[in-house]
Parts: C-alpha cells; sequence; structure tokens
C-alpha cells in the first residue's frame, strides 16, 4: 500500500511554525498582518472556503479583512474596494475567491491587486518571478503540493513529472515549479492523445483536472508518487455525497508509492501557504 502523504498533519505542523512567528513580530511591528479575503455572492463551496480560511487567520493571528458581496455587485464598486484595500496598511494580503459571477472580469480585478499583497500569486507580476525562478508570492496549490513533497523526501531532480491539467490557478504554475526542482515535465490536458501512455510514463503524476476519479490504477506507473489536486462532490446512488478527488484513491493506493488522500491531502496545505504568503508579505513590509 502507498504511503499517505498527510496534508492536515502537515498543515498544523506549519501553521503553529506561522503562528509562533507572528506572536513574535506582531509586537515588534506594532500589528498583526492582515488578510483580506473579497467574496460575492453565496456559491456554498465558496463560503464554507472563506470560512476556514477566516478562521484559519484568527488561529495564527493573523487579522482578517472579510469582505463579503452580493452577487449583484458591481465591477467599479470592486475595484473600488481592492484600490481601499492596496491603500489599507493594515493589509498585507488580498484573495479574490474564485470563481466569481460571470458579469464580472476576474482577470481585470486580479490584475488590479497590488503585486506585493497578491496573497495568492496569480497577479502576472507574480507568475512572471516564477516564470524567471526568481523569489516572489506563489501560487498557493501549487505551493502547498511542492511542501508536501519536500515533507514526503521526495527527490523531484530528473524525474518524469507529468501535471494532467492547464489552469493557471494549479497546472500551469505547478509545471513551473516542478521544473525548477530539476524535474523533467509533461502537461497533459483535455486534448492530450493516449492520456494514459502519458500518465504510465510519470514517475510524479499530478491530477488537477476537476473530474471525480478521472485517473483510474492503470494510467499509474507501479511505485509512482501521485498528487490528487482535484475535490469533487458526488453523489451515491443512495443519495448520500460525498468528496472525492481526481484519482480512484483506493485503486491506485495499492500500487503508487506516495498518495495524497481526498479530503485531508492538499486542501489544507492551500489555506496554510495563503497564511504563509499574508506573513511573508507582512515582513517584506518591515524589513528592508
Amino acid at each position: 500500500m502507498a504511503n499517505i502523504i498527510d496534508g492536515k498533519a502537515l498543515a498544523k505542523k506549519m501553521q503553529q511554525a506561522i503562528a509562533a512567528e507572528v506572536a513574535q513580530l506582531a509586537p515588534k511591528y506594532g500589528r498583526p498582518p492582515g488578510l483580506a479575503v473579497l467574496m460575492v455572492g453565496d456559491n456554498p463551496a465558496s463560503a464554507a472556503y472563506v470560512k476556514n480560511k477566516e478562521t484559519a487567520c484568527h488561529r495564527v493571528g493573523i487579522t482578517s479583512f472579510g469582505k463579503h458581496f452580493q452577487i449583484s455587485a458591481t465591477q467599479f464598486e470592486l475595484e473600488q474596494i481592492i484600490d481601499e484595500l492596496n491603500e489599507d496598511d493594515r493589509v498585507d494580503g488580498i484573495l479574490i475567491q474564485l470563481p466569481l459571477p460571470d458579469h464580472l472580469d476576474a482577470i481585470a480585478l486580479l490584475n488590479r491587486l497590488a503585486p506585493n499583497k497578491d496573497a495568492d500569486g496569480l497577479h502576472p507580476y507574480n507568475l512572471g518571478k516564477l516564470v524567471r525562478g526568481e523569489e516572489g508570492l506563489r501560487s498557493c496549490t501549487p505551493a502547498g503540493v511542492m511542501e508536501m513533497l519536500t515533507e514526503a523526501k521526495i527527490d523531484l531532480a530528473g524525474k518524469k513529472a507529468v501535471v494532467v491539467g492547464r489552469s493557471i490557478l494549479v497546472g500551469k504554475p505547478i509545471a513551473l515549479m516542478l521544473l525548477e526542482a530539476n524535474a523533467t515535465v509533461t502537461v497533459a490536458h483535455s486534448r492530450t492523445q493516449n492520456l494514459a501512455a502519458v500518465t504510465r510514463e510519470a514517475d510524479i503524476l499530478i491530477a488537477a483536472i476537476g473530474k471525480p476519479e478521472m485517473i483510474t490504477a492503470d494510467m499509474v506507473k507501479p511505485e509512482a508518487v501521485v498528487i490528487d489536486v482535484g475535490i469533487n462532490r458526488v453523489t451515491d446512488d443512495a443519495g448520500k455525497s460525498k468528496l472525492v478527488g481526481d484519482v480512484d484513491f483506493a485503486g491506485i493506493s495499492k500500487i503508487a508509492s506516495h498518495i495524497t488522500p481526498v479530503p485531508g491531502g492538499v486542501g489544507p496545505m492551500t489555506v496554510t501557504m495563503l497564511l504563509h504568503n499574508t506573513v511573508w508579505s507582512y515582513k517584506r513590509r518591515f524589513i528592508k
């Protein structure tokens, strides 16, 4: 059976370290770090994510400046709030909870963030830093995956890594981070021909496609490391719902060397890296 890479346990350990750092720095700098999370509408999944983020902020001593808007909020309203938060000295990180309602231009709003307060590392400036391999704010989910691989002592240098999914949130940035760690990287997606042949070559397989249990055991190389980024809610024949990932955990855990569970895998690390990014920005403002 595969070794389980426990994201929940790693997140707890990292959050304890963040809390200790904040407790030490806040008296020195005269205030704690501040994070503003902007949410529009009442999407249940988004609301749950935002609540988790605000609870985590409280746990580590970060001040949360939550901004929740009606679904009818306009582009202009959100731009005004972002401008205010960019100028607010109490705020070190700003996160726009995605997805946004269709009438809003998410790209324009992300681009309006001050790059040094871009807590999810999605501003073109920070993505450019990633492409160049320079220090900067990194997208939370991919950065969390890299922390999990480090914690599991997975040597990436020279290994074949396959990323299934090419989103700007996960697929593209994780591919760049794996390249930075000297892996040989292939990015597969919905147009990839003979996907199973591609994934079977992977020493490290990252699934980030948003389709329940699409990656099956016959698509995985024995002893591969499998990271499941997907979170999908499915309903069984009895009407009960549960969360599953993008990989068939039951089947793949019998042949992989390491695997992440859903829930309890990548999800907790995404929130933790958001806290990490906020504190990183906070320290950069005081340490010249």
